[in-house]
């Protein structure tokens, strides 16, 4: 096995446990193994030569190395995959992660850039490094070893692989199945389109939070912009809620939303309009236009630190809009699912927000993603997702 070694001065968070190596964190004039390929594992030595770890490497990404083990007498092979990924499904099924479920969430389950999404029998995965993509024979193995599944899915087709000298592609790793499925959540029914939705078809990360609504809802006139395929609305609409307007700026999207009103035979409560909702937001506040209830649910408004200022600036006007649409004593719902923004920088934004719109807040709750996305401490990009639900005075 091929092995590198790091300046003699390492960060505190490769000792700490961290798996990312960067490219300058090695020693490029000792012993570098010129001859290891890209994606092959290899060891990866102190400057003394202390075992750190062994892991898969690329040297045409800026994270050269990205660790799998920390222990020397591991070896990476088919049984290790297998080993791996029954451990992460033996962590949900602990906590009560068991029907729909973030299987495997990279790097909180030591398997970095390895996303595996559980929509009941059905399997969707990304490898999103080339160290990883090698290993997806063995990967859809294990899953087929452990769970029977009745389809697999691969949705590789997300920009950041091409960091890593891959293609986009995406299609089945099984027989042929219906793409379009449906999911039991919080007692209710929704689609999930695993070929053509966003991401792996459905944000999983959320199934706790939307029913930390149900309260606030009830009998209340609710705006959800942002709604993708409408799970918050239609959730609002069955916990209760009197009216429920939808935005989103996909048809596509649109279209889902009405599907899953009538799945759970809310669409007579549920109205759904493909519109930009940061224009729309604006114009209604100036026309004075308020519900009891006013969900926000954006995209990433960053995937760089070098516009984070942007990002806050944003997130900022997209949460005083929210605000000002509110009534007095009504509740604002507002998440974020940038990383690089972390969750105090989020709550001061929303606090600017809310001196910016002359509005009293005060916080009901604020939560991370569902527990089945792992947040590790030493590592900020396991807690990206941040929910907040404010009463507006």
């Amino acid at each position: 096995m091929k092995s590198v070694f790091l300046n003699k001065n390492i960060s505190r968070r490769i000792a700490g446990g961290h798996p990312w190596i960067y490219a300058n964190e090695i020693n490029r004039g000792k012993a570098l193994d010129s001859a290891a390929k890209a994606g092959e594992v290899v060891n990866v030595y102190t400057h003394d030569k202390k075992f750190v770890g062994r892991g898969y490497i690329n040297p045409a990404s800026q994270i050269m190395v990205r660790l799998l083990t920390r222990d020397q007498s591991e070896v990476i092979d088919a049984d290790f995959f297998l080993n791996r990924i029954a451990q992460a499904w033996a962590y949900r099924q602990k906590i009560g992660y068991t029907e729909n479920c973030r299987l495997v969430f990279g790097e909180a389950d030591d398997l970095p850039q390895l996303v595996i999404d559980k929509f009941n029998d059905y399997f969707v995965i990304q490898t999103l490094a080339l160290g990883m993509d090698v290993w997806k024979p063995a990967i859809v193995a294990a899953i087929e070893k452990i769970f029977s599944p009745k389809g697999i899915y691969e949705r590789n087709d997300v920009p950041v692989r091409e960091l890593e000298g891959m293609e986009q592609v995406k299609g089945f790793l099984s027989a042929p199945f219906d793409t379009l499925i449906t999911i039991r959540e919080n007692g209710l029914k929704f689609y999930v389109d695993i070929a053509q939705g966003q991401k792996t078809g459905y944000f999983l990360d959320q199934q706790d939070n939307r029913r930390a609504i149900q309260h606030i809802v009830k009998g209340a006139d609710v705006l959800g912009a942002f709604c993708y395929t409408g799970s918050f609305e239609v959730s609002a609409a069955c916990y209760g809620a009197r009216s429920v307007l939808g935005l989103d700026i996909s048809q596509q999207a649109i279209d889902m939303c009405n599907r899953n009103a009538v799945l759970n035979g809310v669409n007579e409560i549920c109205r759904f309009e493909c519109i930009n909702a940061f224009d729309v937001l604006k114009e209604w506040t100036k026309e004075g236009r308020q519900w009891d209830v006013v969900m926000l649910d954006p995209p990433s408004f960053t995937k760089s630190r070098a516009t984070i200022d942007k990002a806050i600036a944003g997130y900022k006007e997209i949460n005083l809009r929210g605000m000002k649409l509110v009534k007095p004593g009504g509740f604002l719902v507002t998440s974020s699912c940038t990383n690089l923004v972390q969750p105090q920088l989020f709550l001061q934004t929303i606090q600017m927000a809310a001196t910016d719109a002359k509005r009293r807040i005060r916080q009901v709750t604020f939560n991370a993603q569902s527990a089945d996305h792992p947040v590790l401490f030493d590592q900020e990009n396991t807690h990206y997702l941040k929910f907040l639900i404010v009463q507006v005075l």
